[in-house]
C-alpha cells in the first residue's frame, strides 16, 4: 500500500500570470521533475492521484459569491490584476483555481477514507493569503482555509490544526479562522511589517478564538537553529496540547535561503526536519492524518528539492539531504530569542508553556 497521495494534473501548469511572475507554472515543473528523476523516485511509497473540480458550493464554504464572480467575471474577459499589487490571472485561471480547492479536497478525502496514510496536495495557484472578499499574494481561493471549513461542517471534525510554514504570513487564514477554537492556526514566518501587515505575535484571536491564532514572526535572514527552536518551544507543546484530529500545512517553501521572494535563510535539512516534527505531531495526536498544500517557492532550483524532501518525509522514503545545518548570526539570534520569549508570554495565557 503506497503511504502518501501526492494529488497533481497538469491543468495547473494552464494558470499563467505573466513569464516575468514569480508564482509561474515553472515552480510546477520543478517540482515534478524532480519527482520522476530524484531519489523519491527509487522508493514508490507514494501514488500520484488526479484532482477533482471543486463546485461552487466547496469554494463558498469559505468566499463570499460576489468575490467568486468577479474572479470568473475577470477570467472570462481575458484576465488581469485582481488586487492592487501582483495578483494576475489569465483566461483559465478561474478553472484552475477550482482544480487547486479541488485537488486540496480530494488529498484531504483520501486520507479520511483510509485509503492513504497522508496526502500532498502539489496545486497552484497558491491560497494562503486569500480571505473572504480578496485575491492577495498571488492566491485567489484559501485552498487550506476551504478544506479545514469541508473537515468541520462537512465532517464534523471538532479540532483541526492548520500550521503555515510558509516564509510569509498567512493573512487570509487568519481572517478566517480569527474568532473561532475549531481551528488552531500556528504560522512561523519572516517579519511581516512589509508583508503582508500581520502576523504580529499579539494577533493571538478573538472571541471563542482567542489564544488559538498563534504567530512567530521570526526577524529577516533567520536559519535552521532558531526556526527549529521556534517549533520545538513554541509549536510542538501548543499542538500537542490542542490534540488536533486533522493535520493541514500551508507548505511553503520560500523560506529557503536562496528564494528571492522570501527573507528566511533555511536550508533543505531545515525543511527535512521541520517535516519530521510535523509527521510526528499527526502520529501523536491526529493517528496520522495529515494534508499539506503547496503554497509558496519560487527559487525553481530548490524549489523541486525541498517539495521532494518533504515528500520523502511524508511516505518514508530515504532521502540524503547534502546541505548543511545553518546557524543564525548573533544578531539575528537574539532578536528571534526576543520573539520566541514574546510569544512564550502572551500564550502562557492559554498554554502551558
Amino acid at each position: 500500500m503506497h503511504k502518501t497521495a501526492v494529488v497533481f494534473s497538469p491543468i495547473y501548469y494552464r494558470h499563467d500570470p505573466g513569464k516575468s511572475h514569480p508564482e509561474s507554472a515553472r515552480r510546477l515543473h520543478a517540482i515534478v521533475r524532480e519527482l520522476k528523476k530524484g531519489e523519491v523516485t527509487a522508493q514508490k511509497n507514494w501514488k500520484i492521484v488526479k484532482p477533482e473540480n471543486a463546485s461552487i458550493d466547496d469554494v463558498e464554504l469559505v468566499h463570499g459569491i460576489e468575490y467568486i464572480r468577479l474572479v470568473e467575471a475577470v477570467c472570462r474577459s481575458g484576465g488581469g490584476l485582481l488586487d492592487l499589487e501582483d495578483t494576475i490571472v489569465s483566461p483559465e485561471s478561474y478553472r484552475v483555481a477550482l482544480h487547486a480547492v479541488g485537488g486540496a479536497l480530494k488529498a484531504v478525502k483520501l486520507v479520511l477514507k483510509g485509503y492513504f496514510q497522508n496526502a500532498f496536495a502539489l496545486v497552484r495557484p497558491p491560497g494562503h493569503h486569500a480571505s473572504k472578499y480578496r485575491a492577495c499574494g498571488f492566491c485567489l481561493f484559501n485552498n487550506v482555509a476551504i478544506v479545514a471549513k469541508y473537515l468541520i461542517e462537512k465532517c464534523k471534525v471538532e479540532r483541526v490544526l492548520i500550521l503555515d510554514v510558509d516564509a510569509h504570513h498567512g493573512n487570509g487564514t487568519q481572517e478566517i479562522f480569527f474568532d473561532t477554537n475549531k481551528v488552531l492556526y500556528v504560522s512561523l514566518h519572516e517579519d511581516p511589517y512589509g508583508f503582508p501587515g500581520t502576523g504580529f505575535a499579539g494577533e493571538v484571536g478573538e472571541g471563542e478564538g482567542e489564544g488559538y491564532n498563534v504567530n512567530v514572526p521570526l526577524p529577516f535572514m533567520t536559519a535552521d537553529d532558531m526556526y527549529l527552536r521556534a517549533m520545538k518551544e513554541i509549536v510542538e507543546p501548543i499542538v500537542l496540547q490542542y490534540d488536533p484530529q486533522f493535520v493541514l500545512v500551508s507548505a511553503g517553501f520560500d523560506g529557503h535561503l536562496s528564494d528571492p521572494v522570501g527573507n528566511l535563510s533555511l536550508s533543505e535539512s531545515c525543511y527535512q526536519k521541520v517535516f519530521g516534527s510535523i509527521v510526528d505531531l499527526a502520529s501523536k495526536t491526529a493517528c496520522d492524518r495529515l494534508v499539506s498544500v503547496l503554497e509558496g517557492g519560487y527559487n525553481v532550483r530548490f524549489l523541486g528539492k525541498n517539495a521532494a524532501i518533504a515528500l520523502a518525509v511524508m511516505s518514508s522514503t530515504s532521502c540524503k539531504i547534502h546541505s548543511k545545518f545553518r546557524k543564525s548570526s548573533r544578531g539575528v539570534r537574539k532578536r528571534g530569542e526576543k520573539v520566541i520569549e514574546e510569544v512564550r508570554k502572551l500564550h502562557k495565557k492559554y498554554w502551558d508553556l
